[in-house]
């Protein structure tokens, strides 16, 4: 049982990325009699291999080699004779060239799940690891190559790693030269041990492992080679990792960005997506958005927007669009190159993980102003607003982040308000989601603040004021702060101020008024002064102890802090109770 629970929570860190291809590979229902004739050969083949005379054995290797082991029916006999543990066991002899047969053959049967966890299962990937030590090359690369195959689940890449075989897979990159190709042999090395370091990758603990063997400056080194063979490896291997900051910082300073840039505009449009799948991980941070720039890496990008038949390049290439429109400088490029008018045509018949990154990329872009009518003009809006329906998580907060963008022009507000976007923002704070609920309630703002008849709309929406005074309880702080941006909003018209006093919005903002969150305390600061409006809430926020905190807000460094406070003094203060509550707590002086 102690082992069993270790051995659970060393694969907790095994993966952030790690989705496994095959944990629980399917055992196919034999037909029973009617095997083929393939299966019959090997049958007979396994004899010999068994037989244990090393000529008789290599004969019968190279035979077995000549039969069409890409098919499933000649891998399953491979299996169902016995064959594979004698393979495995044939690696762990002296003889290289029953060793090299042997691996030729897993290396092929390998592409099968079932294989791949019987290797593993038998030990196999222990004496791969071992023979990566081997003086001879071309058997060094074959086990990489199966290895690489074969560390496509969580337990295989984990047996790699606690044998030792991460070092030895970023030895084989520690070849002479990266240039010249005369050294066709140490590309292949290299080729063969990025293959293998690729599919380990995808566990988080290999990715340490790979950054302590010293990987990542020979990374960075293979990257500017020119083998599109080499480097569709080299740069799967990268953005896989690029999920971990110290990867991002050393994509960063060791100049491996222009390398991708200069990639993404390479013939091949594997390589071109894992390009564009590390520049999306990387654009999380500034720099990295500004090198990208600089490196004249936007324009490739835009223009790989009309390769849009090819789902998982298109993926990534709006994925790395959307981290990069984040800086501005970045966006008035995009302008010039029109990337927004050929994103809005991608708002459609697109899978999730495209629209997310679309729609994630004109929220970006929305903030600017010319790009908010862009967006009008080309029929942007009614998909946009559309997408308000859908359900996935990540999907719906770049929607609203979108819609909120779109609403700050008053042009694009009446079509919002026509296709019913307010409505279904305002359901969305009904989701059990935090993330959803908060950006709804920022996207709100923008439609109440440039709405006509924003009041009477509102008033519409039944049990809409309710529903938003009651998010004030909740636990999260973004939810809480959206919200109390929203009420700003609301309470400037004084029917709806008075529905939410009448459902308790001034005790349940005095409850927040302790908090040290400096975004909040300013949004709440800004409700607060605007909920002083109506009847005696004015005296309510003193009764219910939210001046003092207030004063305390002035001591902040931020200058947003200040304003908002001094607005809600300024609105308690007509209240003589309140300056007497303001004046004890040392307000004067501050």
């Amino acid at each position: 049982i102690f082992s069993k629970a270790s051995s659970s929570l060393e694969d907790l860190g095994e993966s952030s990325s790690e989705t496994d291809e095959d944990e629980q590979p399917i055992r196919r229902q034999e037909g029973g009699t009617d095997l083929s004739p393939e299966y019959w050969g090997i049958q007979k083949l396994a004899k010999y291999i068994k037989g244990g005379d090393p000529t008789a054995t290599l004969i019968a290797l190279c035979s077995m080699r000549d039969l069409n082991l890409s098919q499933e029916v000649c891998q399953l006999a491979i299996k169902d004779t016995g064959c594979l543990e004698v393979l495995i066991n044939l690696l762990d002899t002296e003889e290289i060239k029953c060793q090299t047969g042997s691996l030729k053959i897993l290396k092929e049967i390998s592409q099968n799940a079932l294989i791949r966890h019987a290797i593993a299962d038998l030990g196999g990937l222990e004496i791969m690891v071992k023979i990566l030590d081997s003086p001879d090359t071309d058997l060094k690369c074959l086990a990489a190559e199966t290895i690489a195959n074969v560390a496509r689940f969580k337990r295989a890449r984990k047996t790699v790693r606690q044998h030792g075989g991460i070092k030895r897979l970023v030895e084989l990159l520690e070849s002479i030269s990266v240039e010249s190709s005369s050294q066709a042999e140490d590309t292949e090395t290299a080729r063969c041990g990025a293959l293998a370091l690729w599919s380990c990758s995808k566990s988080t603990k290999n990715k340490k492992a790979i950054r302590k063997a010293g990987g990542i400056p020979l990374l960075a080194r293979w990257l500017k080679c020119s083998h599109t063979n080499i480097l569709i490896p080299i740069v799967g291997t990268l953005q896989e990792c690029a999920s971990e900051p110290s990867y991002r910082l050393a994509i960063r300073t060791e100049g491996m960005i222009e390398d991708l840039v200069k990639n993404l505009s390479s013939e091949h449009e594997e390589l071109q997506m894992h390009c564009a799948s590390a520049i999306f991980k990387c654009a999380e941070d500034e720099e990295t958005r500004d090198l990208v720039r600089k490196h004249e890496g936007l324009q490739p990008l835009s223009a790989l927007l009309d390769k849009s038949e090819n789902k998982q390049l298109l993926a990534a290439v709006t994925g790395a669009i959307w981290k990069c429109a984040i800086s501005r400088e970045n966006v008035l490029k995009f302008q010039e190159y029109k990337t927004i008018e050929t994103l809005v045509t991608l708002l459609t018949d697109q899978p999730e993980e495209v629209l997310i990154n679309v729609i994630g990329a004109l929220a970006e872009c929305c903030q600017e102003q010319e790009n908010r009518g862009a967006i009008r003009r080309c029929g942007g809006i009614a998909p946009i607003v559309k997408l308000l329906t859908e359900t996935n998580h990540a999907l719906l907060v770049n929607v609203n982040k979108a819609v909120g963008g779109c609403a700050m022009e008053p042009e694009n507000m009446l079509i919002i308000d026509s296709l019913d976007g307010v409505r279904l923002l305002w359901s969305l704070l009904k989701n059990p989601n935090p993330d959803v609920q908060a950006s709804a309630a920022w996207a709100l703002c923008p439609c109440v603040e440039n709405a006509k008849n924003s009041g009477e709309m509102v008033r519409s929406l039944v049990g809409g004021l309710e529903l938003i005074v009651n998010l004030l309880k909740s636990k999260d702080k973004e939810v809480l702060t959206s919200v109390c941006a929203a009420i700003a909003n609301i309470a400037k018209d004084q029917e709806n101020l008075a529905v939410m006093t009448d459902h308790g919005v001034v005790p349940l903002l005095s409850k927040l008024a302790n908090t040290n969150n400096n975004k909040l305390r300013r949004h709440l600061a800004e409700a607060i002064a605007h909920c002083c409006m109506w009847g005696s809430n004015r005296v309510a926020f003193g009764e219910t102890k939210a001046v003092a905190p207030l004063v305390r807000y002035l001591k902040a460094k931020d200058p947003l802090v200040h304003r908002a406070t001094a607005l809600a003094l300024y609105q308690l203060s007509e209240d003589p109770n309140n300056c007497v509550i303001m004046h004890e707590n040392g307000v004067v002086k501050v």
